[in-house]
């Protein structure tokens, strides 16, 4: 069986699709009936700047752990304003459909959003190709983007709602990343037999235990402080400025350290309001690497989880929460809804609510203090995610509704 995938994202890039999109096809490639081809940038997320080593050339093609990595000239953009990432998104769209006519026949086509113009070039290459489209909804556009105030309702969130639509419609099936999406799908009239559940899970192997680096300890001067972390896009999603608020309420405790690590278009407007408070008990650092990340997550006593205290973001599941359990690190869960089911079912944390500065305030403050029962909460978190959400056996799951499309169709052929 031959799967295109395409992927907006991809590593070396460090986003959620990214790593899901390379853990699942990395699996699939082991099994002796499966090829698998990528189409995707070249690497250039969250900066707009090529990463080392690469060139922004009409194509590449590269055999990389057995995958077929296509990747393609695109419009380079950073993660914030709007008309350049449109540039951007509308480039990958174009050139991935063109790509795709090069690409030997596969059996079917799989594209996942953010962004959905990923999923428009996943249908124009089934179609070039006669075989079905899978679409795997990872986020619901375009009531994301009104929700975090990137666009304002109007004609064109009008037309990008009609093209959602039909998408969902002529998608073969939809693969979807909650529970809450698939009653989303349900609210749009798609039948429940396109749909499936499969959520984000975690690389048991990769994300385990660990003691915290002396090195990283020393350069942070955090030894023998109580870390609160945030770790994931700085974006416009994500109420960042709540965290720095609650950093200002606990300004006068020398024993609480706050760490925000990653990148996002909202990281400059976030350290100018640090540094406007004169605030020095919070530190922004730059993202890292996949790997990497491991040794904050290892340093942190406690690991926010935080969105905007909107409906829609009750249904989203942030893929990080896995990664922290993996670690047996406790959460601060500032994200309603399913997220927070997740949580509350493996005892591996504790939830505020969402932009409640005097609620995680209060919590913060109560977690601070010697107990046992932060480092429950992490081994309660490790042992639920060992039990539910092992990559190894989500990645088989989806491959056998792969399988069973790719069966289908040729049995209608």
């Amino acid at each position: 069986m031959h799967i295109l995938f395409l992927s907006h994202y991809y590593p070396p890039e460090v986003t959620p699709g990214a790593n899901r999109t390379y853990e699942h096809v990395l699996r699939w490639v082991r099994e002796k009936d499966v090829k698998v081809s990528v189409i995707t940038n070249h690497p250039h997320h969250p900066h707009g700047v090529l990463f080392p080593g690469y060139a922004n050339r009409l194509f590449t093609h590269e055999l990389q752990e057995g995958i077929d990595l296509y990747r393609v000239k695109t419009f380079l953009s950073p993660s914030s304003g709007v008309l350049r990432r449109s540039m951007n998104y509308l480039a990958y769209m174009g050139a991935a459909t063109v790509m795709a006519t090069q690409i030997p026949k596969p059996d079917l086509v799989v594209a996942t959003s953010p962004q959905f113009l990923c999923a428009v070039a996943g249908y124009l290459a089934s179609r070039i190709h006669g075989c079905p489209f899978l679409f795997e909804l990872r986020d619901i556009w375009p009531d994301s983007i009104v929700t975090v105030g990137a666009m304002e309702q109007g004609t064109a969130i009008k037309i990008l709602e009609k093209l959602e639509l039909s998408l969902y419609r002529s998608a073969s099936m939809i693969v979807a990343l909650t529970d809450a999406f698939q009653d989303y799908l349900l609210d749009k009239g798609i039948a429940s037999s396109k749909i499936r559940v499969i959520k984000n899970g975690v690389d048991l192997q990769f994300f385990q235990p660990q003691n915290p680096s002396p090195v990283l300890e020393a350069e942070l001067e955090t030894k023998g402080k109580f870390i609160v972390s945030y770790i994931g896009t700085i974006g416009m999603a994500h109420a960042l400025d709540k965290v720095v608020l609650v950093a200002e309420s606990l300004r006068d405790n020398d024993k609480i350290i706050f760490l925000i690590l990653g990148e996002g278009a909202k990281k400059r407007e976030i350290k100018n309001l640090i540094d406007q408070k004169g605030l020095k008990n919070i530190k922004v650092l730059p993202g890292v690497s996949h790997g990497e990340v491991r040794d904050y997550y290892a340093l942190s006593d406690l690991v926010m989880v935080t969105l905007k205290n909107t409906p829609l973001f009750r249904k989203v599941i942030p893929s990080k929460i896995f990664e922290i359990m993996a670690m047996s690190r406790p959460i601060l869960c500032a994200v309603d809804g399913e997220c927070r089911q997740i949580i509350d079912a493996a005892g591996s944390g504790v939830f505020v609510e969402p932009e409640n500065v005097a609620d995680m305030v209060e919590m913060i403050r109560k977690l601070a203090l010697p107990k046992e029962e932060l480092e429950t909460m992490g081994q309660n978190g490790r042992r639920f995610v060992e039990s539910y959400f092992n990559r190894d056996r989500l990645a088989h799951e989806y491959l056998e509704v792969l399988r069973d499309i790719a069966k289908q169709h040729h049995m209608a052929s």
